[in-house]
């Protein structure tokens, strides 16, 4: 007598697949932010919206931080919202610890160090955040310094980062590094020259403005902040807020 072969139901079969449970403690929270450095000036933006995945959690939640010391310094970690706003307190309890210890506030290349061994000592379960700070160098010259997750860093002319970077730093490559410009006369790879500070804010505005158009989690408001020998400077700009 023929009859069908059994076969077990889709419930049964899912109970005897191996179950792999995954805890991720990380999560982006969108923003973009990017700096610049001038002559006697540096500038660090970014904007001011906080999402998570598709939905906006807030319209203004400032990324760029001004640090407690004599020495006008800003600092801004994007990525993961609640792991950059624990960087930043940290920065500001070890530069205000620098100041009782030295009599003295911290400078800028100093300030670098300490962020890499923060980092570093964090590589194991890093912070989920792309580190920049500005400020000005011993001699005056605005200076710009950028990090990796877990510590390594560089000095730049300008740098990008956020969900928004890969859209802005190629257009900060071509108007602050002239990379890929050639004189239409000659032929010659133009050198690069430090832009005033008329002309840095405007690039900061086109490229948000920009950015703002082709990123879902990039918008609302710009916030500037300059640094000069005389302190902070804050600016706001509106962007698309859909």
């Amino acid at each position: 007598m023929y009859s069908e072969p059994y076969i077990e139901p889709a419930a049964i079969q899912a109970a005897k697949q191996p179950i792999q449970h995954q805890f991720n403690p990380y999560s982006d929270n969108g923003g973009t932010i990017l700096a610049i450095a001038g002559s006697d000036f540096a500038v660090l933006a970014g904007d001011t919206r906080h999402t998570t995945g598709y939905s906006i959690n807030s319209r203004f939640q400032p990324k760029v931080h001004t640090l407690p010391s004599e020495k006008p310094l800003v600092v801004s970690a994007n990525g993961f919202s609640a792991d950059g706003d624990t960087l930043v307190r940290r920065l500001a309890q070890r530069v205000e610890w620098y100041s009782y210890n030295h009599g003295k506030s911290i400078n800028i290349q100093s300030l670098a160090r300490l962020i890499q061994t923060i980092l570093y000592g964090k590589r194991m379960f890093p912070y989920y955040v792309h580190t920049i700070i500005a400020g000005l160098d011993e001699e005056g010259q605005g200076a710009v310094y950028s990090f990796d997750p877990v510590g390594s860093y560089e000095r730049e002319q300008c740098r990008a980062g956020g969900a928004a970077a890969s859209l802005i730093m190629p257009f900060l490559d071509n108007q602050v590094n002239f990379k890929n410009q050639v004189d239409p006369n000659t032929g010659i790879q133009k050198t690069a020259t430090l832009l005033s500070r008329e002309e840095t804010i405007k690039l900061v505005k086109d490229a948000f403005t920009s950015a703002t158009e082709r990123h879902i989690h990039v918008g609302d408001y710009l916030e500037i902040k300059v640094v000069t020998k005389d302190g902070v400077e804050v600016e706001y700009y509106p962007l698309k807020r859909d």
